[in-house]
């Protein structure tokens, strides 16, 4: 039986890691193995849209038969990519590989071609595993034939079709002897576990390698700062090649004995309202602009299961809030980043402060360094157990880049107050220096939305011969004009600087696999368009 937990809530400085549940010196199949046996081997714990349930019993048992497979196409330690979106399979395939010591490597079908032979590349991985139907209706077979140039292509399809009656009986036995496989084969709570990658929106993309017990240590410190007892299926649309859906939205559930109903796309914004109806979704994973979509689309009965959901990644509008209002769901915003496993601040239900991130995790120290013309808060870099093993760079062969003593840089301008409530100004990247001050593009996505609250607005930087800096908002308000903006910006008693110069209307905003606004692709609009004047 897991520990009782001691740990004092308040503090983000108590230690907390993988032991606080019981899962010190634990590998994530150890771990699966035990929540299991806590609540159940025949416990119906994951589904996905074709309404198939899978209990412990079966995703351990389909884990030993692919495993076996897998282990004897590659070697201990090696990464392996993965190339499928949001379903049972992909859950027994990740866990196939965990179980004999391979890394899982998230291939972010959404970034493109040379992203994700980039990230190959980079991760040195020589084996991609991915499914015919998939590669078909993602129309991801351009992809496929550059892949194949570089890697092994193996399709789930033909592992299942060339599984002997003998094979199964070997992973049937192997489900017996789970344990002793999980011990014997190799990583500790310290390897590697999974590879996850960034945006490549500042260019090709890194490699976040973390281990078991960094993402099991998350799983703790998010478990030790919300009461999950209340919730019985989650409904997981974000796919898990991003640190959210993978922790969030697939993990967390599994180790917490709630169900997890996985979704392929989060963009499907008819369909996914009423699968929430028909499982009964209670906690919801999602952004701004796929939860104000759902809520939007749905039918009047679709989204009244949801108690709460779970937003990151952009600012929750109060717009937004407020389609929400009628089915009584409280939207609860959180932070994190793929380096720290990757949740670091998180709202709950009784410490609820809209506008703020929530409150640092217990067992995340931090500290703000100061950045030159931001007068209110700093630079956030944090630390703790589950704070990544370190990067995998581009050209970096191979070579593993530790955070500086522990400490991950997030990049982020925020302000900390004294009940540990974070608050976030803006990425350090995305300041304008205008008039000799500095000024958050975030503020002034911000304000555009509140002028335009039903639409989409990314603000982005230019270089201005004479001023050194101009900035333009993209945005998909078809009557979007700068007078407009001007005059609501006096009326909140906003500075005139905060209004862009340039206004770019767009038919639609980019927006990354993840749900993150795409400033990488706004920014290339705007360049073209400039170069086309």
């Amino acid at each position: 039986m897991a520990p009782k937990c001691d740990v004092d809530k308040g503090n983000p400085n108590t230690v907390v890691n993988a032991s606080t549940h019981g899962c010190a010196g634990l590998t994530l199949p150890q771990a699966l193995l035990k929540a299991a046996r806590k609540h159940g081997k025949s416990k119906a714990i994951l589904e996905d849209q074709t309404r198939q349930a899978i209990s412990y019993d079966r995703l351990v048992l389909g884990a030993q038969v692919l495993g076996r497979v897998f282990a004897k196409q590659t070697r201990q330690g090696e990464a392996v990519g993965i190339l499928l979106p949001n379903v049972n399979a992909t859950a027994v395939t990740l866990f196939g590989l965990l179980w004999h010591g391979r890394t899982a490597a998230m291939l972010n079908f959404s970034a493109g071609q040379k992203s994700i032979l980039s990230a190959c590349e980079t991760a040195g991985i020589n084996l991609v595993l991915t499914s015919r139907a998939f590669v078909a209706k993602a129309g991801l077979g351009a992809i496929i034939e550059a892949l194949e140039d570089r890697v092994r292509v193996v399709y789930l399809e033909d592992v299942r079709k060339s599984l002997s009656p003998l094979a199964k009986v070997c992973g049937f036995v192997d489900k017996l002897r789970a344990a002793s496989i999980a011990r014997a084969n190799g990583a500790g709570p310290n390897d590697a576990a999974i590879i996850l990658f960034t945006s490549g929106s500042e260019g090709d993309p890194k490699g976040v390698v973390l281990s078991h017990s960094n993402i099991l240590t998350n799983i703790s410190q998010i478990a030790n700062h919300i009461d999950l007892s209340r919730f019985r299926t989650f409904f997981n649309p974000l796919p898990v090649f991003h640190s959210v859906g993978m922790t969030g939205g697939l993990l967390l559930p599994l180790m917490q004995g709630i169900r997890a109903v996985q979704y392929p796309s989060p963009l499907h914004y008819r369909e996914i309202p009423k699968l929430v109806g028909e499982v009964k979704a209670d906690l919801l994973f999602g952004t701004d602009t796929f939860i104000a979509g759902y809520a939007r689309a749905a039918a009047a009965q679709d989204l009244k299961s949801v108690k709460m959901i779970v937003a990151g990644a952009e600012r929750v509008k109060e717009e937004t809030r407020a389609l929400w209002e009628k089915y009584g769901t409280e939207i609860i915003e959180g932070y994190g980043a793929t380096e720290c496993s990757p949740v670091v601040a998180l709202n709950t239900p009784e410490a609820n402060r809209p506008g703020s991130v929530g409150q640092l995790l217990p067992g995340i120290e931090h500290r703000l360094e100061p950045v030159e013309g931001i007068h209110e808060g700093g630079r956030l870099l944090v630390r703790g157990g589950n704070v990544m093993r370190g990067y995998l760079l581009p050209g970096g062969d191979g070579k593993l880049v530790p955070p500086e003593d522990g400490w991950h840089d997030t990049g982020d301008i925020v302000s900390v107050d004294d009940d540990n409530f974070v608050t976030i100004k803006g990425r350090a990247k995305r300041f304008a220096k205008l008039g000799g001050e500095m000024v958050s593009l975030g503020a002034i996505e911000a304000l555009a939305s509140g002028l335009w609250p039903e639409h989409s607005h990314i603000a982005v930087t230019i270089d201005d011969g004479r001023k050194g800096e101009r900035v333009v908002l993209v945005t998909d308000q078809e009557t979007a004009a700068r007078p407009d903006m001007l005059k609501y910006a006096r009326g909140e008693g906003v500075p005139e600087l905060w209004v862009p110069r340039a206004i770019m209307v767009v038919e639609a905003i980019p927006i990354l696999g993840s749900g993150k606004a795409d400033y990488a692709g706004a920014q290339k609009l705007v360049e073209e368009r400039i170069s086309l004047l």
